[in-house]
């Protein structure tokens, strides 16, 4: 069942670029850009002119547009978990990774044709989707931290990607999805995230195989140490 999400402040835009940082700036160009044209378009001269620095000034902050969309994807980040809500601390792990899920889409808000961009690319460019996929991943993480879900070792990290397929799976409905209550997108997320809870679930057991193996293994060898014993006394 779709669920309606909590009122919160609209996500920030930069609206006043001549006050901002040269990295925000940078970043701020690079996503107008991303919105205008394909990732393998954008030239690094280009960035530089439209966030009115150098290039100079570019190459110290930056070393490449895919290095500049992380540093995107890292403030998005840093804006979720800052915006995590306290009083989902008692809910259960889905209902907080629902929650943590839609403040990320509400701070992507801004930059909707720039992620409709992306996923043209990622479809035709096997590699850039392929670094695409690392970084995301990598915010991934977060956001399972953020809603106080472990994504620590081997476990954890199969956590992580399947919630970037899960986040690329909503993110095709959200590009496309005009309510303004999002209601196509809460349904899909809720749905995505029912499938998710389901291979955790299985996960968690595979996981326990091979201890469940190690402990069948140990009472074979007690039961067989048994035998011996008992044949060693009868003889």
């Amino acid at each position: 069942m779709a669920r309606k999400s909590k009122a919160r402040p609209s996500a920030r835009t930069t609206s006043s670029r001549s006050e901002s940082s040269p990295r925000d700036k940078i970043v701020g160009a690079f996503m107008e850009l991303l919105a205008e044209k394909s990732f393998e378009s954008i030239g690094l001269a280009e960035i530089a002119e439209r966030a009115g620095v150098s290039l100079a000034d570019l190459r110290g902050e930056f070393g490449s547009t895919l290095s500049i969309l992380a540093g995107h994807i890292k403030d998005i980040d840093r804006q979720v978990l800052a915006g995590v809500n306290a009083d989902m601390a008692e809910e259960s792990p889905r209902e907080r990774l629902f929650d943590v899920m839609m403040r990320r889409l509400e701070l992507l808000a801004p930059y909707r044709e720039a992620a409709r961009s992306l996923m043209r690319t990622a479809k035709r460019n096997p590699a850039l989707a392929l670094a695409f996929n690392g970084m995301t991943v990598r915010s991934q993480q977060w956001m399972l931290a953020a809603a106080g879900i472990t994504a620590a070792g081997p476990k954890g990290m199969l956590r992580a990607q399947g919630l970037a397929v899960i986040f690329a799976s909503v993110l095709r409905t959200w590009v496309d999805d005009e309510d303004e209550g999002l209601a196509k997108t809460l349904a899909a997320l809720d749905r995505e995230l029912a499938r998710g809870q389901r291979f955790s679930g299985l996960l968690d057991e595979l996981c326990k195989l091979p201890e469940r193996a190690c402990q069948f293994t140990r009472r074979a060898r007690g039961s067989r140490r048994g035998r011996d014993r008992d044949e060693a006394v009868a003889t």
